[in-house]
């Protein structure tokens, strides 16, 4: 099974908690296999079994409080 991997830009992180806020949030979109987020450089890479739409995972970081953009 191949895997897919989006980039993102995620502006208003700080801190660790920041990070973990966004990772349980995108972790709840069905497919998603891997999550890589960083405070200290605002990226975000979400691994899945097949694409997703950004607006999901958008929507997704919005819910944890911060905005993103594709990267």
């Amino acid at each position: 099974m191949s895997t897919t991997t989006t980039e993102f830009q995620v502006t208003g992180m700080s801190c660790g908690h920041c990070e973990t806020a966004i990772r349980s949030e995108v972790s709840e979109i069905p497919g998603v296999t891997g999550i890589e987020v960083s405070a200290q450089t605002g990226r975000l890479a979400v691994t899945a079994e097949q694409p997703i739409e950004d607006a999901t995972v958008i929507a997704a970081v919005d819910e944890a409080g911060y905005t993103a953009v594709r990267s």
